[in-house]
């Protein structure tokens, strides 16, 4: 397996994103199914794992700590907090809260859970808006003195919030959905990044299965599946989508490549400081996703791909308007000052 650097870390340079074993895409798999997969990904020469307090409200933590703990040396650890299952009398529901005192709680409950003394890069999920990057960084720069964290990471912010982060305490990455229908953080966020040292991790790598070509009628999407709320996977949207396919397939069969293959080399040959993580509930398609290493791409079918999906190309925004509220990059910040400027 091919190496990338994050932080201190030398990581696999396809890491694995843990969320699908346990949360958002519908009914999630066995306990035993997803052991299977992290214990093939490991075997495999993965050494990024990634998870987060708010997949399954804990219960992804759980999984990766009963199955990998044991095999702790042999990995690099990140999980997320700020962003997490809070109980009311109604039931669990997720709660962006970035007070110091609620990242440290986050951090300490996550580390019961994973089994492990030590987080190797703890991101902050999402900046709580109503908290100053600097106080909620400055909560995970004192778990790093007290080595409960080894490095901190920041997902779905600016460049602007990336830079007052990283004034406070050196920010070794940052998570931000990124892939060839997902662009932007190729307004600002990637090259501040790369002048900061930071690490890119790509989430959704393969557009939420959509550059699988493996999801073809929306309607059979369960209800809990995250995505039956992603303006980009309504009906009408999706099935403009799905004309991108034929030419997409056709670009993947050029490269010798599957088309799964195929999104995770574009982001490999984009920039060495990109870090994707796809994720998966199969040891098959796993095994498929980490063959994208050995994918060759030239720049001549770099150029055609990038054509033929991009932001204008793809139908739909990626967010709903209450998701989009939630998150800090200049992807929003554009389209606000687009609506202000046309109202």
């Amino acid at each position: 397996m091919q190496e990338r650097t994050i932080g201190r870390f030398n990581v696999s340079a396809i890491g694995l994103g843990c969320m699908n074993l346990s949360h958002a895409y519908g009914t999630p798999p066995t306990a035993e199914q997803g052991e299977r997969v992290l214990l093939a990904a490991l075997d495999a020469g993965v050494t990024l794992f990634d998870t987060a307090a708010l997949y399954g409200f804990g219960a992804n933590e759980t999984l990766v700590g009963k199955v990998l703990s044991k095999h702790r040396s042999r990995f690099t650890l990140a999980s997320k907090g700020g962003m997490a299952g809070v109980q009311f009398d109604d039931g669990i529901k997720r709660v962006i809260d970035g007070r110091p005192e609620t990242v440290r709680k986050n951090c300490e409950d996550s580390l019961k859970r994973l089994q492990t003394d030590v987080i190797d890069l703890y991101y902050l999920h999402r900046w709580d808006k109503k908290v100053p990057i600097e106080d909620s960084v400055g909560a995970m720069a004192e778990l790093v003195r007290e080595g409960k964290v080894r490095s901190i990471g920041l997902s779905e912010v600016s460049a602007a919030t990336l830079h007052k982060a990283h004034a406070v305490h050196p920010i070794a990455a940052v998570q931000t959905e990124y892939s060839l229908w997902t662009r932007n953080p190729e307004i600002a966020v990637l090259d501040a990044c790369r002048e900061i040292g930071a690490a890119f991790v790509a989430f959704s790598p393969v557009a939420r299965g959509f550059l699988c070509d493996a999801l073809h009628d929306v309607s059979t999407l369960q209800a809990k599946d995250i995505r039956a709320a992603m303006p980009r996977f309504a009906a009408d949207n999706y099935a403009a989508n799905l004309q991108l396919l034929p030419p997409y397939r056709a670009l993947a069969l050029e490269a010798g490549c599957t088309p799964a293959q195929l999104a995770l080399a574009w982001l490999l040959h984009k920039a060495p400081h990109i870090v994707p993580i796809p994720g998966t509930t199969s040891v098959v398609h796993l095994q498929d996703d980490l063959g994208a290493v050995e994918v060759q791409l030239d720049v001549g079918l770099l150029a055609k791909l990038e054509a033929l999906i991009n932001q204008q190309t793809v139908t739909g925004q990626r967010y709903s308007a209450q998701s989009a509220s939630e998150v800090d990059t200049e992807e929003f910040d554009v389209c606000n000052r687009r609506r202000d400027l046309l109202s």
